[in-house]
């Protein structure tokens, strides 16, 4: 008799993570797209303005390993869908710094921007456990690409759209704009989002795959009946090379990120002497780029991992290709034209999306029972170029009066991103934590069957 095809409950699951990825990165990027027009408006400098940038990253970064530790203790959807209103309250605020004198308006931006990156904290951490619980081992890259890709879509959508909004109404149009639309994304979310125990639309057959296949489908009954991760984990976490190597990874590409989401369209406007509007359809080439690059990256992975290659192998061929790739934006300093400056960009962000499988990474080898504190802290290290990245090259911009050591700062990120996913991290594998004593790893098990 054949055996009953999984159902695509899991699907729809995908398609709220990556509706609400979408809108966190919009916040994002379209800070980016009215960062000049705010710049102007509020009479700030080059660092202030990134500093204003960082201030995100700050609380962002604090946020993350309390926030990977609550998704473990309550569950994700409680917690998830609390960040997800609070951050849209917030970002809806900040259409309204303006009526203030301006010393209070950048403070209040400032402060505004450090909560919303606190609210936001949660959410990837809480993407990883979600996807970790919902999808088998041969299907986690994709479903983390699809996922991920968002961000591109986001900076590809919206960077057009809220250039125009800025054009045609002001930069304080822009905050109310995704304010409106999070706290919308937020009913949805309680609506649809649910474990895969408890999904109304989840056939046996379906369970019964995702199960079979690795994937964690007990997380969120094991968040609910423990009294969370102690700190000690957090030792055990940051004693494992291979996920040290995984958390500088991150670091390194995530500096890549934050240019294009923070001084990419100022850079358009003030290096190259782009309209905000031509900026904001120049920004998204590359943002499409990159989501092309992430949907590959994903899809090449598992088919590597499907047709009988290692799980090193098919996790690291993707990165490490990619970031090779993301370290051509430095040709930008000798490009004459802006088409061939959004050409390089383009195949940068084309490159970085292709080799963004740090999700996956995590998902594949953190202990389960600590996943959503490994992605914590996984985000924390990440995150920390949220607030190093927009200062330095706001430091540099300054200082220089040029973007070119902006360029190459950014480039040698990418290399040293290479370096570590070839040297320090090794053998991909799960790390497993002894049941008993929580104290010790035990010896990793195979990426087949149950255990990924």
């Amino acid at each position: 008799m054949q055996a009953a095809k999984p159902g695509r409950a899991r699907y729809s699951i995908l398609l709220v993570l990556f509706l609400a990825t979408t809108i966190t990165f919009a916040d994002r990027s379209s800070m980016s797209i009215a960062g000049s027009a705010l710049q102007e408006g509020l009479g700030i400098d080059a660092l202030t303005l990134g500093y204003i940038f960082s201030a995100f990253g700050w609380a962002y970064v604090l946020g993350q390993i309390p926030g990977g530790w609550l998704f473990d203790r309550f569950g994700t959807k409680p917690v998830y869908i609390l960040a997800l209103f609070a951050w849209s309250l917030l970002t809806l605020l900040q259409g309204f710094v303006d009526l203030l004198p301006v010393a209070w308006a950048i403070t209040t931006m400032f402060l505004l921007r450090l909560a919303v990156g606190f609210a936001a904290a949660p959410c990837f951490p809480g993407n990883a456990r979600i996807i970790a619980s919902w999808f088998p081992t041969a299907e986690r890259a994709t479903a983390t690409a699809i996922s991920s890709s968002a961000q591109y879509a986001a900076t590809a959508l919206f960077a057009p759209l809220m250039g125009w909004v800025v054009y045609a109404f002001g930069w304080q149009q822009v905050f109310i704009v995704l304010g409106c639309m999070g706290l919308a994304l937020s009913l949805v979310w309680l609506r649809e989002m649910h474990s895969p125990r408890e999904h109304p639309r989840l056939g046996e057959a379906e369970r019964t795959f995702i199960e079979s296949g690795g994937g964690l489908i007990d997380l969120e009954t094991q968040a609910t009946s423990k009294a969370g991760p102690q700190w000690r984990h957090l030792r055990l976490l940051l004693g494992q090379r291979t996920l040290l190597g995984i958390y500088f990874g991150q670091y390194c590409n995530n500096a890549i990120t934050y240019f294009f989401l923070t001084w990419f369209p100022v850079y358009l406007v003030q290096a190259r002497g782009m309209s905000i509007i031509g900026a904001g359809f120049a920004a998204s080439v590359p943002a499409i780029a990159g989501c092309v690059g992430g949907l590959l990256g994903g899809l090449l992975s598992d088919g590597l991992l499907r047709r009988g290659y290692s799980l090193t192998l098919a996790r690291k061929l993707p990165v490490v290709v990619g970031l090779l790739l993301s370290g051509s934006l430095v040709l930008c300093i000798y490009a004459e034209s802006d088409a061939a400056v959004v050409a390089l960009m383009a195949l940068a962000f084309f490159g970085k999306g292709l080799g963004s499988m740090g999700w996956t990474l995590v998902a594949d080898t953190s202990p389960r029972q600590i996943l959503g504190l490994s992605a914590g802290l996984f985000n924390t290290f990440g995150n920390l170029a949220a607030i190093s990245t927009p200062i330095v090259i706001g430091y540099l911009v300054s200082r220089t009066g040029s973007f070119d050591w902006a360029l190459a700062y950014v480039a040698a990120n990418a290399l040293l991103a290479v370096v570590s996913f070839l040297f320090i991290v090794g053998r991909i594998h799960r790390i497993e934590l002894d049941e008993q004593s929580g104290a010790e790893p035990g010896a990793p098990r195979s990426a087949s069957g149950s255990v990924s």
